[in-house]
């Protein structure tokens, strides 16, 4: 699913929110099926039920 710089609530903390630079736009690395897409892209969903937020920090916190 691609987000062509269009952000929807939190992608940009989602761990599956990546910037391409072959193409120079952000997309979604999920693979939904096109149901799942259309409820997305339409707004029939609350939030997406594939974010999780990304840590970068994650692994310092489990040096400590």
């Amino acid at each position: 699913m691609e987000q062509k710089r269009r952000q929807t609530g939190g992608c940009e903390s989602c761990v599956f929110y990546n910037y391409d630079e072959e193409y120079d736009l952000y997309e979604c690395r999920v693979n939904l099926d096109q149901d799942e897409l259309s409820r997305f892209l339409s707004g029939q969903t609350g939030s997406c039920p594939f974010y999780r937020f990304y840590d970068e920090y994650k692994s310092v916190h489990k040096q400590l």
